[in-house]
């Protein structure tokens, strides 16, 4: 396994990713939103991207949990910061942000509302990322994050709720329920709190049948780059990408890589190569 790549950049506090984006880095090159992006370009701007994503997100889980002990609801706090979803905007900023320098229009990219697909199992899935132009799908992306105390059973929740999601709009793909659509890009972004819980070996229940040898042993993080790894494997997902950050340092922008091959350069690049297809 990979020594994990460990990011730190230094944040300045409070400050509203999206607007960091366009003003500290894009604006740099203000010909990169009409010609689109180099790989190269992609390589120097998307490790601070996204340490300035990883602030946001543990201001925001901070905030949320200090507004349910404000209201006396404490003991919500940490659920609160867990499915609140608003700490994950800034990574949705990020992967805008490289849409629109792409060249997409703003007008072909939908987040928080119009974000419904038909599915095949269910009416609509929600996704918190799409990218729509002249009725054609171009992409879609769901971005999760996970922190303790409960790894178990949330695990099993994200991991079924990811390829059930995936089983579904590839099947209504097939269905053609987007048209004539081509083949979207389908994304799928996790971040994990780096910590002893999640670091800890997880031992497993083989009443039965013996489990593959790879879950034997392994950790919660180790279990969660297992499966973003193989939902790009087995086709579910077009990319994925996982990164890792510790509550105590991630204000700062500190996060890690425990995968190459599944890295947010490696995600950005291939999300960008498939939607400059569409400009």
């Amino acid at each position: 396994m990979n020594t994990p790549l460990c990011v730190t950049i230094a944040i300045l506090p409070h400050r509203n990713v999206e607007g960091v984006l366009r003003d500290d880095l894009w604006n740099k090159n203000d010909e990169s939103a009409s010609n689109g992006m180099s790989t190269q370009e992609i390589s120097k701007y998307i490790t601070e991207l996204t340490a300035k994503a990883v602030a946001l997100y543990w201001q925001t889980r901070a905030a949320q949990r200090k507004r349910q002990e404000a209201s006396g609801k404490a003991d919500q706090g940490l659920r609160s910061a867990v499915t609140g979803g608003a700490q994950m905007d800034g990574f949705i900023d990020l992967f805008t942000e490289l849409v629109t320098q792409a060249g997409v229009p703003n007008r072909c990219i939908f987040r928080k509302k119009a974000v419904e697909l038909p599915g095949f199992f269910r009416p609509t899935k929600e996704w918190d990322l799409l990218v729509i132009r002249d009725r054609t799908l171009i992409a879609a992306i769901e971005a999760k994050s996970q922190v303790g105390p409960s790894f178990g059973n949330n695990f099993n929740n994200r991991t079924e709720e990811a390829i059930g999601s995936a089983l579904d709009l590839w099947t209504a793909f097939r269905e053609k329920a987007c048209l004539e659509s081509p083949q979207p890009f389908l994304g799928y972004f996790f971040m994990l709190e780096d910590c002893g819980a999640s670091n800890r070996p997880v031992g497993v229940q083989e009443p039965h049948f013996k489990v593959f040898p790879d879950f034997v042993g392994a950790s919660y993080m180790r279990r969660y780059e297992l499966f973003c790894r193989k939902l790009v494997l087995e086709r579910h997902y077009t990319a994925s990408a996982f990164i890792t950050s510790s509550s105590f340092t991630g204000l700062k922008g500190t996060y890690k890589t425990p995968a190459d091959n599944l890295s947010m350069e490696r995600f950005a690049k291939m999300l960008v190569a498939h939607v400059t297809t569409f400009v």
